[in-house]
């Protein structure tokens, strides 16, 4: 049954709805790509009219039409029509890593210490693109994503890792604003101080492995409050009483990714992935060992 049509695209499914946009699986209805299906992110109705969400909106489009990464969800198309604002990208056939850490904590199934830190390699990986990506032009678009988490590094079912959702990622020009954007758990001491740079990611990264490997996340809080002073103060919950048996070159890593003052931490995202290659086997972190195991929790 259609949804409705927007632009060259048929609505076939939602596919998930968030606080600025909904998602659909779309069918392109003519040209060179009739038939096939897309992931269409539109702007919810009651925000169209919105200048401040529309402007998020039709940044994000500027920004990320540019990025072509195997582990960046690839956009194929920005458009407007009757004041509607969407995005058309690939459509990724698997789940998302937040989906998957809920599963295995539901089934109380510990997510391989490889499979965690190789995936997060590859975040960072998409990261150190994203971060270094210029334009037509050649000038550096100076992208920060502001929003990485587990839900939004999607894994396919046959082996494809991706990064996507930059719907608050922001240009480094635009940096310094006193808001606040992303999910309150990932966000890095200074970015709560209204400071942008790519080190909110790489703190969000550090997040993203410790979720993988625990199950839990390190900074906790009933309010978005308790949740922020954990994160200024540094109160998290030592890996070893999360999990034992990770090994320390790996906690390590994570105290580095931890560290209060940002100069402290890896300088970029190439550096962070650098320092985890060795710790992981990668006759067992690979991608088709990873999708066969989500195809496992996800047999649906």
């Amino acid at each position: 049954m259609s949804l409705g049509r927007l632009g060259n695209y048929e609505l076939v499914r939602l596919l998930g709805r968030g606080g600025m946009a909904e998602v659909f699986a779309a069918r392109a209805l003519s040209g060179p790509k009739e038939g096939q299906e897309f992931a269409l992110k539109q702007l919810l109705p009651e925000l169209q009219n919105d200048p401040e969400y529309v402007s998020l909106f039709a940044g994000e489009a500027d920004l990320i039409r540019f990025l072509d990464h195997p582990n960046v969800v690839k956009v194929h198309e920005v458009g407007v029509e009757a004041d509607t604002y969407f995005l058309v990208m690939e459509l990724i056939d698997g789940r998302d890593g937040g989906q998957i850490v809920k599963r295995c904590r539901e089934r109380k199934i510990p997510w391989p210490i490889d499979f965690a830190v190789y995936l997060t390699k590859v975040l960072l990986e998409a990261l150190a693109y994203a971060h270094e990506a210029k334009g037509p032009t050649g000038k550096p678009l100076g992208i920060v994503h502001c929003d990485v988490s587990p839900s939004n590094l999607f894994i396919s079912r046959t082996g494809d890792i991706k990064l996507g959702d930059f719907g608050v990622a922001r240009g480094l020009i635009d940096a310094g604003v006193a808001d606040v954007m992303g999910k309150p758990y990932y966000l890095s001491p200074e970015t709560l101080k209204g400071v942008i740079s790519p080190a909110a990611d790489l703190w969000a990264a550090t997040v993203t492995l410790y979720e993988l490997l625990t199950m839990h996340r390190p900074f906790t809080g009933k309010r978005a409050d308790e949740v922020f002073h954990a994160i200024k103060m540094g109160e998290r919950v030592p890996l070893h009483e999360r999990r034992s048996g990770v090994p320390p070159a790996i906690a390590a890593v994570i105290d580095r990714g931890f560290a209060p003052d940002p100069a402290d931490r890896f300088p970029n995202a190439a550096a962070y992935a650098k320092a985890l290659q060795p710790l992981y086997d990668e006759r067992i972190g690979t991608p088709l060992a990873i999708s066969a195991v989500v195809r496992g929790l996800f047999p649906e």
